[in-house]
């Protein structure tokens, strides 16, 4: 690989880092359905298939930026962009009004790391390593895993509270509920806390315990050795390109969701949770099942896990704040049964599969079995 990146040929687009940018022609599909007025289904499809390429393109400008930056800043760019897809998609929907798809988005993407690409992982760590049990650095994947469970239990007080002192909790199909000041004036402060746990977590580990995090094995001269060496200059060129895109395409993508759920079949809820989810998401997860692959478990937990907690500790919070500025009211964080029992059961697995720092494929196959549950269960919501 030289200095400037990958050779674009063939065999590149076909392998593990390439394979996202064949979805590039939906870009201009997605924009040119959209003019044209067709099918909500159809421009739906497209819309979220053009996501992908704009995530990985995303993910890539800032692993090259973090590569020139140190490992300090590197790991400050990594955790700050790291949902940014995602939380693009959310402050469209947030600003279209719908609430509950946006709650559905967070659970979702908490479940999806924990369960669904954590699971994969470990099944990809245990192919081809017959009988042999995947390591991985204890003290910190139960340092994202305890973030994970505290932040989880921040986020349902709200919904406690109005359970028990408002009007109950929401049902899966609505889209938009007012609760009132006290709750949301609730929520506001729990996302101040897990703001400020957030950057206390920062420090912890970009700062005073930073060789935990990015121990020297994992490093070669001083970079990544999975970069492609781009300069600053065209990384922060490609960031701002693939921030436009990622924009255009979620506009689009939140614009369609209404009929093309009612055209589908599925409900807006079970689209959030599972389709919304998935895709933002997407890029990064398919890096975390091919360095589990290649026998990086520690890369692949730290992503799952730590992701899933970037979620509830720094996305949630922020669509929260970004709610009293944008959209039809304050989204308070008052999620409906499925997604409080969903958050409960991924915090809780979380931390079990940490406690001892080894994997195998057959604990991977048991977290996608409860994913599978999950997704029934929603889909019958």
């Amino acid at each position: 690989m030289s200095a400037r990146g990958p050779s674009l040929s063939p065999r590149f687009f076909l392998g593990p880092d390439g394979w996202p940018y064949l979805l590039v022609p939906f870009i201009p599909l997605a924009v040119v359905l959209e003019i044209m007025h067709v099918s909500p289904t159809v421009i739906f499809i497209v819309a979220a298939a053009g996501i992908i390429p704009t995530a990985a393109l995303m993910g890539r400008a800032t692993e090259e930026l973090a590569d020139k930056a140190g490992p300090g800043i590197g790991g400050l760019l990594n955790v700050t962009f790291g949902n940014a897809p995602e939380l693009i998609i959310a402050l469209f929907a947030l600003n279209a009004g719908l609430q509950e798809l946006v709650k559905a988005s967070i659970v979702g993407s908490i479940i999806g790391n924990v369960l669904l690409v954590l699971g994969a992982s470990m099944i990809a760590g245990g192919i081809g390593r017959k009988g042999e049990v995947q390591r991985f650095n204890r003290t910190a994947a139960s340092f994202q895993s305890t973030l994970l469970f505290l932040a989880c239990a921040a986020l349902l007080m709200p919904a406690i509270f109005e359970l028990v002192e408002g009007k109950g909790l929401p049902r899966p199909d609505q889209e938009l509920v007012d609760y009132g000041s006290t709750v949301e004036q609730l929520s506001l402060a729990v996302s101040a806390v897990l703001i400020l746990c957030y950057v206390v977590g920062l420090i912890f580990s970009l700062r005073t315990h930073k060789d935990i995090f990015n121990p020297a094995s994992e490093v070669e001269g001083g970079h990544d050795e999975n970069v492609w060496g781009w300069t600053v200059r065209r990384s922060m060129v490609a960031l701002a390109i693939a921030g436009a895109a990622v924009g255009l395409m979620s506009e689009i993508l939140v614009g369609s969701i209404t009929e093309a759920s009612e055209a589908i079949g599925l409900s807006e809820f079970f689209i959030g949770v599972i389709v919304v989810a998935i895709v933002g998401n997407a890029a990064e997860h398919w890096v975390a099942v091919l360095v589990a692959f290649k026998g990086k478990m520690d890369l692949a937990v730290n992503i799952s896990i730590g992701s899933g907690a970037q979620v509830a500790l720094f996305v949630a919070p922020v669509l929260v704040f970004a709610s009293f500025l944008i959209g039809p009211s304050p989204m308070p964080l008052v999620f409906n049964g499925f997604e409080l029992g969903a958050v409960l059961i991924a915090a809780l697995v979380a931390n079990a599969v940490t406690q001892e720092g080894e994997s195998t494929w057959f604990e991977g196959v048991l977290l996608l079995a409860v994913y599978a549950v999950l997704g029934i269960a929603f889909f019958a919501a």
